[in-house]
């Protein structure tokens, strides 16, 4: 029996208009290709993926759920090197059209957070967090906790 290599290669976000979800992700900086009603942006060593929410429910095979507004129990995160990087992406994030859900402060970890909906409400966490290394590239490693108590972290 195969196992599962512990990797996510797309994350697709189910959207109610196309154009405005490129143009709000597009307003943060990122850049996407259109291809067949969908929009591909490449996300560091993953993708992710703007589809039509009634589409990516007819793909996997389920009724899409009428309101949208209720939470999934799922938010993205999107870490930076500073916690000035943390108030430049929420101002950017608010002018492009997102929602603040938590403005950003100080955390429990010692760190710096906010969060932001984007305009078809998928929950975004912008976060500085010293005990998580950024390489160079953005790629975050996450800490051998048995080595330090996530209270360091």
């Amino acid at each position: 029996m195969g196992t599962m290599e512990q990797r996510i290669s797309l994350i697709t976000l189910g959207v109610d208009d196309l154009a405005r979800s490129k143009a709000f992700y597009e307003a943060l900086g990122w850049k996407g290709q259109e291809v067949e009603e969908t929009v591909f942006i490449q996300a560091g060593g993953l993708a992710v993926v703007l589809w039509g929410r009634a589409a990516l429910a007819e793909d996997a095979g389920i009724e899409p759920v009428p309101d949208r507004t209720a939470f999934g129990g799922i938010a993205l995160a999107h870490n930076v090197r500073s916690p000035g990087e943390v108030d430049e992406i929420m101002v950017t994030a608010q002018a492009a059209g997102a929602t603040i859900t938590r403005a950003a402060q100080p955390t429990s970890y010692g760190g710096y957070a906010g969060y932001f909906a984007d305009p078809d409400g998928h929950l975004w966490e912008v976060a500085h967090n010293p005990g998580f290394a950024l390489s160079e590239d953005g790629a975050l490693t996450i800490p051998d906790f048995s080595r330090t108590s996530p209270a360091d972290t």
